[in-house]
Formats: C-alpha cells, sequence, structure tokens
C-alpha cells in the first residue's frame, strides 16, 4: 500500500534529490548501468517528469555500451512506438542483440517478431528457438507460447505431453491462459491422464482471475460428467 505523505521520513525527499543527482552525474560520465536506470526512471516517471523521448536517449546510450536490459527495453520502444517512431526492423535489432546475451523478455519479444513477421522474415522455427530459450528461464508466456504450439502442432510435431509440460510451468506462475488450458487438457485427457478433479482446479484458478470460458467450463464439468 502507498504510505500517506504524512507519514513519509521528513528526509525522504532530500535522498530521492541526492540519488537522483548521483545517478545523473554516474550518467554522464558514461555509466552504462545509471544510464539504463536513468532511461528506466524516465519511462516510468520516477522522481523525474516522465517523458519518453528521454527514456530513449538514455535507453541508447546505454544499449551501444551492450546493457542488455537497455537493448531491450529500446527494442520495445521501438516496437511499441514510444518516444521514436514505430519501427519493427530496428526493434528486431535491439531484441536480437538483448537475446544473444540471454535476456528472457527480449528472447520472447524476438520470437514473437519471428512468429508474426514483423521487421523479419517470417519463421516459425526460429520462433520456436527464441520462445525455448526464453521458457527455459522461466518465462511463462514464452512456456505459453510454446504449450500452445505443441498442443496444435504448430511448426512442431504435435505433441500433448510437451503442451502439459509448458502449460503446466506457464499456469503454476499464474498465466489465466495457461490455467484455462492446462485444466481443458485434464479434462479431455490430453497429454495427461483425464482428470475432472485437476481439470476444476485449474478452471478455478483461471476463473478466479476472470476467464469467462472457464467459469462457463467449470459451472459445466458436474452437469456433464456427473
Amino acid at each position: 500500500d502507498e504510505v500517506p505523505v504524512d507519514m513519509l521520513p521528513k528526509d525522504t525527499e532530500v535522498h530521492e534529490v541526492t540519488g537522483l543527482k548521483w545517478i545523473i552525474a554516474a550518467a554522464e560520465q558514461g555509466d552504462a548501468l545509471a544510464q539504463y536506470n536513468l532511461g528506466n526512471m524516465y519511462r516510468q516517471g520516477q522522481g523525474v517528469p516522465q517523458d519518453d523521448k528521454t527514456a530513449v536517449k538514455w535507453f541508447r546510450l546505454s544499449a551501444v555500451q551492450g546493457n542488455a536490459l537497455a537493448q531491450f527495453n529500446l527494442g520495445f520502444m521501438y516496437d511499441k512506438g514510444y518516444g521514436v517512431p514505430q519501427d519493427d526492423k530496428t526493434a528486431v535489432k535491439w531484441y536480437t542483440l538483448a537475446a544473444e546475451q540471454g535476456n528472457a523478455s527480449a528472447q520472447f519479444s524476438l520470437g514473437l517478431m519471428y512468429l508474426q513477421g514483423l521487421g523479419v522474415f517470417l519463421n516459425n522455427k526460429t520462433a520456436v528457438k527464441w520462445f525455448t530459450l526464453a521458457a527455459v528461464q522461466g518465462y511463462a508466456r514464452a512456456q505459453f507460447y510454446l504449450g500452445e504450439m505443441y498442443h496444435e502442432g504448430q511448426n512442431v510435431p504435435q505433441d500433448h505431453k510437451a503442451a502439459v509440460k509448458w502449460y503446466r510451468l506457464a499456469a503454476e506462475q499464474g498465466n489465466v491462459a495457461a490455467q484455462f488450458n492446462l485444466g481443458w487438457m485434464h479434462h479431455k485427457g490430453l497429454g495427461v491422464a483425464q482428470n475432472h478433479e485437476a481439470a476444476r482446479k485449474w478452471y478455478r484458478l483461471a476463473a478466479e482471475q476472470g476467464h469467462a470460458d472457464a467459469q462457463f467450463n467449470l459451472g459445466s464439468i458436474p452437469r456433464i460428467e456427473e
């Protein structure tokens, strides 16, 4: 919860200003981490006025020094057109540099670009490669996408057991779509033994997050199956 202003220590604002002063000083001297942090502060309006153009400036200065977080964030700014004209090719450039350093967010984002043919030629095998690299690092959205691809046999051999594996990993992190799909796999006995109690469990978790199909299926199982 937010702390009411009148309950903050009297010197809180002084510390924030002093801290910002030193971050700016380090960034202006070329410290890549400080440049990234300053970019993030401008992106979020944290201690400074929110300003995407200034965020891009500092992300770029950090990114060209090889900071993977800055490279990902700069790619994201180009991807969404925040503070710069939207540019898929430039987004792919920076996502790739960050992804090659192991940044899971960049790996997932790059996988999406290849899956959708944005800024690159559509290449589903390359999409699977980047999704897998992100998924094994625990990135829930990549795990869900892999589950979908194995479930449907989309650019990989159809493998319901593999789909269940990836859905479960994402679902355990609270990914609502994965929770619903994992419920469906248990409901229908796809890649796992049919288990209505397990189906109800995962449908319920998705339903509690507002997933309409999960809410419907949760109510339907007792009437249909019992």
